[in-house]
This record gives C-alpha cells, sequence and structure tokens, in this order.
C-alpha cells in the first residue's frame, strides 16, 4: 500500500486521457501531472485511492529529450494548457496514441498507428477566448481557471491567443476598476460582471466582444465602447444576460450595445456570420484542413444527399454543398441555425436546408417525410450521439458516414454501436486544433456492410 508524502523513484510509462503521466508503483497507477514518457523520476504520493494515486515530481532522475523549459511562466497553474513541458513531437504523438488506443481499446479495432495533422504553429491560434473575472484586494482581474478550480490565475499575456485578446481583457478590467463595476460572486450571486468572451475572424480580423453579466445594463457603456475602439478590429460589444446561478458563461438573452451583434470570417472559401453563441472551431488553420480531410472522405457526388448532424453555424454543411445535390444542416442552437441560413444566403448557396432541433429527431421526422441521405456527417459536443440519434443513423443506412469528435472515448464507443448495425471503420485520423492543450479532435469514416 503507497503511502501518502512518501516519495518513490518510478518510471513514466503511458499518458492518461487528459495527457497526465502514469507511473506503476507497487503495482498502483500513481498519475503525474508535468511527467513526460521514459522518465525516471522521483514521486510524491499526494493522494491514495482503493486502486490508484496520485503524486507530484519532486526530481527528474533521467530526463526525456523531449523535456523544454516552459514559455509561459504561469503554465503549471492555469488549466488553459497542458503540455509546455514538452516538446510538439511528443505532444502529437501522446494525441495520436490516445486516439489509437480508444479506438482499439473500446471501439474493438486493431489499429497499428493513427495519422495525425500537425498544426504549423502553437502561437496565437485561438480564434476565441472565455476569460472568467475574479477580485484580488479589491482590484478585479481576469485570467483562466487553475485546474480543477474556480480559482482565476492572473496572466499578463496567453501565448495561444492573439494579442487583441488580451489587450480586451486589460482594456475592460482598467474600465471595471474605474467605474467600479461589481464582479459577480459564485457562492452568493451577488455582483454584476461575470467573463469576459472575445472572438476574432481569423480572415477578417474583425473582432466580437461579449460580456457575460448578472443584470441587463453595464455603467458608462459609452466610456467602455471608447476604450475598446482601440483594439484593432474591434465590431461589435454584446451584452449576454445571465443571471442564472452557477458557471455557465451565456445566458438566453443578447443585447447589441455596439456594432451589428456578429462578425464575419472566411473558412473553406466561404464567409460565415458569427454570433456569440455560434460553435465555430477555435483554429482556423487546422479547422479548414479538418474540414477538407471530412469532405475528401466523404467522397460526395452531384446525386446525394448530405444530411449534417450538429452543423453549428454551417461550416461543413455549406462547405460540401458544392459538391453535393442537396445538402441539410440540423442545429439544436436556434442562433446558429439563423446564422447558417444567412450564411448560406451570403454565399449564394441555394441546395442547403438547415433545421433547428435535436439532431436524433430531426432525423427520424426527416425520415418520416421520406428524405434519405447517402451521406451522413456528425459532429456531435463531447458526449457524442445519444441513443435517438444513433436510431436515425442507422434507419437512414446511409452508405458511408463521417464522424468527427472532440472526444476518442465517445467516439470508439459510437463507432462501436455502429460496427453492431453494420458499419465498417474505412478510415480514422486525429487533427491537433489544440496545440498546448490535451484536447484532440479526429474524424473516423465508416462505410455500410450490411
Amino acid at each position: 500500500m503507497l503511502e501518502k508524502n512518501s516519495i518513490y523513484e518510478a518510471v513514466i510509462c503511458d499518458y492518461t486521457a487528459e495527457g497526465q503521466g502514469i507511473a506503476k508503483i507497487e503495482g498502483c497507477a500513481v498519475f503525474v501531472p508535468n511527467a513526460i514518457r521514459g522518465e525516471k523520476c522521483n514521486i510524491r504520493i499526494e493522494k491514495v485511492g482503493k486502486t490508484w494515486a496520485s503524486g507530484k515530481i519532486t526530481e527528474v532522475l533521467e530526463k526525456s529529450p523531449h523535456r523544454v523549459n516552459r514559455e509561459c511562466p504561469v503554465a503549471k497553474l492555469c488549466g488553459g494548457c497542458d503540455f509546455w513541458h514538452m516538446d510538439y513531437e511528443e505532444e502529437t504523438a501522446l494525441k495520436a496514441e490516445r486516439v489509437r488506443q480508444a479506438l482499439n481499446r473500446i471501439g474493438g479495432e486493431s489499429l497499428e498507428e493513427i495519422p495525425i495533422l500537425s498544426a504549423p504553429t502553437c502561437y496565437g491560434y485561438r480564434n476565441k477566448a472565455q476569460y472568467p473575472v475574479s477580485v484580488k484586494k479589491g482590484r478585479a482581474y481576469a485570467g483562466f481557471f487553475r485546474a480543477g478550480t474556480h480559482q482565476v490565475v492572473e496572466n499578463d499575456k496567453c501565448l495561444i491567443l492573439p494579442p487583441e485578446m488580451d489587450m480586451v481583457k486589460d482594456l475592460v478590467i482598467d474600465y471595471v476598476n474605474q467605474y467600479r463595476v461589481t464582479i459577480y460572486d459564485e457562492t452568493t450571486g451577488k455582483g454584476l460582471l461575470r467573463h469576459i468572451y472575445v472572438r476574432r475572424g481569423a480572415v477578417s480580423k474583425e473582432v466580437l466582444i461579449c460580456l457575460a453579466v448578472n443584470g441587463r445594463k453595464l455603467p458608462r457603456v459609452e466610456a467602455l465602447i471608447e476604450r475598446l475602439k482601440k483594439v484593432p478590429g474591434f465590431a461589435t460589444l454584446v451584452l449576454s444576460v445571465n443571471t442564472k446561478k452557477g458557471n455557465t458563461i451565456l445566458g438566453d438573452e443578447f443585447i447589441t450595445l455596439y456594432g451589428p451583434g456578429y462578425i464575419e470570417d472566411t473558412l473553406c472559401g466561404l464567409t460565415f456570420r458569427l454570433s456569440p453563441r455560434s460553435f465555430y472551431q477555435v483554429n482556423h488553420h487546422q479547422a479548414q484542413r479538418l474540414y477538407e480531410a471530412a469532405i475528401t472522405q466523404a467522397e460526395i457526388t452531384k446525386e446525394d444527399t448530405v444530411l449534417d448532424l450538429y452543423c453549428g453555424v454551417g461550416t461543413i454543411t455549406l462547405a460540401m454543398a458544392k459538391a453535393a445535390g442537396k445538402v441539410i444542416g440540423v442545429e439544436v442552437v436556434e442562433q446558429a441555425v439563423q446564422d447558417a441560413r444567412e450564411n448560406a444566403l451570403r454565399n449564394g448557396i441555394k441546395n442547403a436546408e438547415f433545421i433547428c432541433g435535436d439532431a436524433g429527431k430531426a432525423a427520424l421526422e426527416l425520415e418520416e417525410k421520406g428524405i434519405r441521405a447517402d451521406v451522413v456527417v456528425v459532429d456531435p459536443p463531447r458526449k457524442g450521439l445519444n441513443a435517438d440519434a444513433i436510431e436515425a443513423l442507422c434507419r437512414f443506412a446511409p452508405r458511408k458516414i463521417v464522424y468527427v469528435s472532440c472526444d476518442p472515448a465517445t467516439l470508439a464507443r459510437d463507432v462501436a454501436l455502429l460496427k453492431d448495425r453494420g458499419y465498417a471503420v474505412k478510415n480514422a485520423q486525429a487533427a491537433d486544433l489544440f496545440p498546448k492543450c490535451a484536447h484532440i479532435e479526429s474524424i473516423v469514416t465508416m462505410i455500410w456492410e450490411g
């Protein structure tokens, strides 16, 4: 039995799904942050469970050639990034291996390797930031949550964000401190400002700023707007009214204070309108490569009807419209559906239809209307497909399913379920849209074998 606070010598042998190192000590799996596979370390045990333990490196005895000095000064505290302690080669290797292991262990595959679309840069790639706001010694500040907590870690410059975003954060905080705007307290439910949300078009360079507030108005809005005009590309300011207790960022009501309430950006040669609630991949360059891969693997013809479940603002749907006879996008967020319809008009695409509703129910309704899908694309949230969506997919019996996923475990679970219904994996690959962070996107193409 491992003893808490005792130090053990061990070798890091593998990684968890979140990128922590795993060491086997006295037959027990010990999870170790900031570790790299192959390193020999002294590990202090911090918590002991029945079948596992967690620990902390006190000394690296044999260093991995993939270990590097952290460029971010708050990397060990901030919960936003996970891999500033290792080089990008090792990071992409562990991400690809995570997808491979999930598909083999849960999905019943026997893949020897998974190719990965590596990112060309780890810096300034994110087109969206959501800064929680807090107070320290009477002064408001913003940053990102410490891992596993709601303690806000202050950081002057985030390396994975473009500088305009940190500029917005600093200008809003200056305004808050000057005009004594109160900060929301999750415990009491009191205070006004909850989050600073910033979105920037990678091509258009337009900047959308959305402030999540526990109310319906801000003091001295004109003074805030004048400040924000210093931000290159500042196009619109929106209030998100969120008076519910808890840690949900955006509310259901949006009030536009400046500009049109949205920005535009270009992806896959198409122009898209983006509102605060619109889903849009955070890494523009890698999203374009991801969608191009999905389109290529779909092998669409002009005879095909393509169904895109969880379509967001219609990025994949409209990109596939060029090759298809008809495309139908389904999305549960009403604002995103409105944006998708506007995006179709803006791009002159006439063979696209968008439906607001739950993916599984909408698919069943389409089937009842006699609409068939030759190819189905799914890009669900992290929880994967629900039972209704799986049932609808199989009732459609498309010749091909292209599954885009942000979680290898739920992807592999759904792959196994679809295999039981007559589908087989034709292709699988990973795509890194989140350099220095533990998340990984992947694409699996499945074909009908009956």
